[in-house]
């Protein structure tokens, strides 16, 4: 890092409060200064939606490890957005960007609805290297490995890291010396034995004894017209997945770092498809 001090921008889709972000920005500002531009609630599944044709509020809370702290009520790319932009137009340019820790895990193609993954995409659209971290639990108790990794990205990726790529991490919720070691990824095809049922708004949540939860239903009044549904499941668990899939290196217990760009593009098919000649 050359002596340098970096400016790091750090969001999530948690939300501001959530334990993840206050546990990243501790660790980060041991060699950086920290900027929090984060959401004012949870978020999560939003992807890479923004915010369009209505005002949102941006308001500055306080936050120890923070040099400037703001809660956003919007998306978490709106949030990467914002910081960046406001931060600029106040002389500090952000070096890099980190979203997380996140509470749960952010593997294969489930980077798609991510808000975590996406805020750090966003980083990579304004030119500015991003990381994610995630560690795979929605009630993490082991937040070191993920810390340590981090701090390992500013100090050994800054400067290497392409700015249009980020680096997805994904690590198990167990202590350091349970983590069996990294495996540098590529993107799964993540799959949930999901489900889908009518919803009312007096709905609770209730374990169901089978390590399972279903839903029950509590009478009320002023039911919506139209009907409702809530979608949930579970990931299914594959065996047969070669090793270096960031999901089967959750899966062994191993931290996967999966370096992921925004270009979509099937640069393969491209001169297959011009032969199709769909113009014609």
């Amino acid at each position: 890092m050359n002596g340098k001090t970096l400016n790091i921008l750090l969001t999530n889709d948690d939300g501001i409060y959530a334990d993840g972000i206050n546990e990243l920005a501790k660790a980060l500002a041991a060699v950086a200064d920290v900027y929090i531009c984060a959401p004012e609630e949870e978020r999560s599944a939003s992807s890479h939606s923004i915010t369009v044709r209505k005002p949102f509020a941006v308001r500055e809370v306080n936050h120890e490890a923070a040099v400037w702290a703001v809660s956003v009520a919007g998306t978490p790319a709106d949030c990467v957005k914002v910081g960046v932009k406001v931060l600029s137009n106040r002389g500090v340019n952000i070096d890099m960007v980190f979203s997380g820790i996140n509470h749960g895990s952010n593997l294969g193609t489930d980077t798609l609805y991510s808000g975590t993954v996406q805020a750090a995409v966003e980083g990579a659209l304004c030119d500015i290297p991003s990381v994610a971290v995630s560690v795979n639990s929605l009630a993490p108790a082991n937040w070191g490995p993920a810390c340590r990794l981090a701090l390992n990205c500013v100090e050994k990726a800054y400067g290497r890291l392409d700015k249009k790529t980020v680096l997805n991490i994904n690590l198990p919720d167990v202590p350091e010396e349970e983590l069996k070691g990294v495996r540098y990824t590529r993107l799964g095809i993540r799959e949930y034995d999901d489900w889908i049922k009518p919803y009312d708004r007096g709905m609770e949540k209730k374990a169901s004894g089978k390590g399972e939860e279903e839903y029950i239903t509590i009478p009320h009044t002023n039911r919506r017209e139209g009907k409702m549904y809530i979608y949930g499941g579970e990931p299914v668990f594959f065996e047969e997945l070669e090793d270096d899939i960031d999901i089967k290196a959750m899966q062994d217990g191993y931290a996967s770092i999966t370096p992921i760009r925004y270009d979509m593009t099937d640069h393969d098919l491209i001169d297959q498809v011009r032969d199709w000649k769909l113009e014609e």
